[in-house]
């Protein structure tokens, strides 16, 4: 099979544990587009987070960002967007703020918070470790439904932090009931929900990308390490599991790969794309349109 699509997943695929590119990993990306395929960032991270790991890999991509809901390569041109209606994240954030969470709203231009106080300081997981630049705005409100009654936010993504598991099982259930066909919900960890658009995934972000490159499903790679990328594990024409994802995703690969902090993806690509002739030479020899 001939691959020409390379979609990767950011936090515990392309990066180190402590949040870092290693060497390899950029030599590998700029080997891959060097024999003509096509490489994508498909992430939960926000645009603006997503096109500073991107720039730091020299690609210039369209970018499937937010969880599949706003796929860009430009901030003010994007190719498509699905956001959360603002009654809806009304609703949401008024249900939310009966548990002990922090609740963030994702947009593109801004993050918007409720201030809290816990016990596992949720407010280094959700702000300092994003890896967002300089210029992306993070907002704190002491109620946040109270601010989005005078200033409606519709977010391409929520995220929801917890304290203990119990309450984002009763919460999960609670929106589960009231926004069956509204919302798409992801459990990525015991502490963390995130809220999409319904019908919003990182595989169809993927899809409507692939649509516009000409690109088939069976022609993609996708490599994945979180509950969100099993979809697309699964959809690929090669499904590649990180050696640090849950069982699940493993189960459901083609292949499973080195940890991130093994240099997973690194390895990967040495052992598929290196036995792969450059897309021009197989367009040259008429083994591809």
């Amino acid at each position: 099979m001939i691959y020409r699509l390379l979609a990767i997943n950011i936090d515990g695929t392309l990066l180190q544990s402590n949040g870092r590119l290693h060497k390899s990993t950029k030599e590998a990306i700029e080997y891959v587009q060097q024999k003509g395929i096509y490489v994508t960032l498909v992430t939960a991270r926000s645009f603006p987070s997503a096109k500073k790991v991107a720039k730091a890999l020299k690609l210039n991509s369209i970018l499937v960002t937010s969880a599949g809901a706003y796929t860009a390569d430009k901030l003010e041109q994007p190719i498509e967007v699905k956001r959360i209606k603002k009654e809806v994240t009304f609703d949401i954030v008024r249900l939310l703020e009966g548990f002990p969470c922090q609740i963030r709203l994702v947009h593109e231009k801004f993050s918007l918070a409720n201030k809290t106080k816990t016990n596992n300081n949720i407010l280094a997981k959700t702000v300092f470790s994003t890896g967002d630049p300089v210029f992306y705005s993070h907002q704190f409100v002491e109620s946040l439904s109270e601010n989005l009654l005078e200033d409606p936010v519709r977010p391409p993504k929520i995220e929801i932090y917890f304290e203990n598991n119990d309450d984002l099982i009763h919460a999960k259930k609670a929106l589960d009931v009231m926004y069956d066909e509204e919302i798409a919900i992801t459990q990525l960890n015991d502490s963390r929900l995130d809220i999409v658009p319904y019908g919003v995934s990182k595989w169809n972000g993927l899809l409507r990308l692939s649509k516009e490159l000409g690109i088939a499903p069976q022609e993609i790679v996708a490599i994945g390490d979180g509950y969100d990328d099993l979809q697309m594990i699964e959809g690929a024409g090669l499904g590649v599991a990180m050696g640090n994802a849950p069982h699940v995703l493993k189960k459901q690969a083609d292949w499973v790969t080195r940890t991130n902090d093994e240099h997973g993806v690194t390895y990967m690509v040495k052992e598929h794309f290196r036995k792969q002739h450059p897309i021009q030479f197989l367009r040259k020899m008429n083994l591809l349109k």
